[in-house]
């Protein structure tokens, strides 16, 4: 088994950190009219960009100022990554025009090597320096570079402040849930904690977090599924335990299983939960509603989550088909060198895949989460890296599913169900 140019108003720091790395020859910054690019039309597909002020956009646009015989445009998909995936691998095996560049989630890398649906990086000739391990493992496959990182991501606990203590560990939340359902309380409150458990891949990386926290894995160094574990059916067991309708106190808001990025943003603001998993996206949303009132603090704050996170993030990747290869992979640069990942951390919200990034003040000031995030992503783990990841978390998803109407208890034929798909 194979198992972002010109003025944007960047921090002081970071801008004269990337001044010094262009000076060194680290930053290829792809003048116009550089030599070997191929001349002609660019296209991008890729999720919807959810950036503040569509910061993609924004670097499209100064690519195409200074690069107009290589014009690019993103063409965006769906919001789902279910059906982003599906839309991605129709287009890369369909007749029609294939995009020159793949904007993929970080998991369906492995998978669209495997099918040469993308072409392989010259890795001695890309410049990797700069960008932080986790992500950058996510563009290798098979001991080649398919890819660079756009932006990463990685997991938060935020909880409602000041009247709610930070937790550390799953035992925190649930001993403050209690306290506070313990007594008199705010009568929207409902429950303690929050995260995306719907039928989609936001349950896979919850299940995943759950497992990961109480010392289980579900796929190990070596690629096999060793989901039955005490471990690992503990981690499952707590999340079932915490829907529970008659659970006292009620930790997981039963509506959970229904909830995606936004559902649970959404309790979570209304003050239905006191705790909530969520992306860094969720930051911004949720800080726009007391920024517009100076005198209004914050409502809530972020800690790292009690175990390790799922590292998310997409990478860029050249089609295999593009007719113009060169030019895409110049084009990749750009939007993953140091200043495009400024302008997609501090002006967008995009978690930055370059450490220098969350050394500028600008950005710590802009994103007080920065520090916390770092560190987030450093200890994060990956989900499995296999040509057949999407099968396989599809029969997780239904795994995951199955033990939580059970109550907790994991199907018998879990571990041949979950290696038949990642085999497949």
């Amino acid at each position: 088994m194979k198992v972002k140019w010109s003025s944007f108003g960047l921090g002081a720091v970071a801008t004269l950190v990337v001044g010094a790395l262009v000076a060194a020859g680290v930053v290829r910054p792809w003048e116009s009219g550089a030599p070997g690019l191929e001349k002609g039309p660019l296209v991008i597909i890729s999720g919807k960009d959810q950036s503040n002020g569509g910061q993609r956009q924004e670097l499209v646009n100064q690519w195409n100022k200074t690069h107009p015989d290589h014009p690019a445009r993103i063409e965006e998909l769906a919001l789902g990554a279910d059906d982003q995936y599906s839309e991605m691998v129709a287009r890369a095996q369909g007749p029609a025009r294939k995009p020159d560049i793949y904007n993929l989630d970080a998991a369906w890398t492995a998978e669209f090597a495997e099918r040469d649906y993308i072409a392989e990086l010259d890795e001695p000739a890309a410049d990797t320096s700069g960008f932080m391990a986790n992500p950058l493992r996510t563009c290798w496959h098979e001991g080649k570079l398919w890819a660079l990182p756009f932006n990463t991501d990685a997991g938060l606990l935020y909880h409602r402040h000041p009247d709610v203590k930070a937790p550390s560990t799953w035992k925190d939340i649930v001993n403050e849930t209690r306290r506070l359902m313990g007594g008199p309380h705010d009568s929207r409150l409902v429950a303690g904690y929050t995260a995306q458990l719907a039928d989609y891949e936001g349950l896979v990386v919850n299940g995943f977090e759950a497992i990961w926290d109480e010392g289980g894995e579900v796929v190990d160094e070596n690629g096999k599924v060793v989901i039955d574990s005490p471990q690992a059916r503990a981690g499952l067991l707590r999340l079932a335990d915490g829907l529970r309708s008659d659970a006292n106190p009620r930790v997981i808001m039963q509506e959970a299983r229904d909830q995606d990025e936004t559902a649970s943003m959404n309790a979570f603001a209304e003050g239905k939960v006191a705790f909530m998993r969520n992306w860094p996206v969720a930051y911004r949303n949720l800080d726009s509603l007391t920024s517009d009132d100076a005198n209004q603090t914050a409502f809530f704050k972020v800690v790292p989550l009690p175990g390790p996170s799922v590292l998310g993030g997409q990478n860029l990747a050249v089609s295999s088909k593009s007719e113009r290869p060169r030019a895409a992979r110049a084009l990749i640069e750009f939007l993953t060198g140091p200043r495009s990942q400024q302008i997609l951390f501090e002006r967008g919200g995009f978690a930055a895949t370059r450490d220098v990034v969350y050394e500028d003040a600008e950005v710590r000031h802009r994103r007080p989460y920065a520090e916390a995030l770092r560190d987030t992503i450093n200890r994060a783990k990956l989900r499995p890296v296999s040509p057949c990841y999407v099968r396989f978390a599809e029969a997780f998803r239904a795994v995951v599913n199955e033990t939580l109407n059970a109550g907790g208890k994991l199907p018998s034929n879990a571990t041949e169900r979950l290696t038949a798909a990642l085999n497949c």
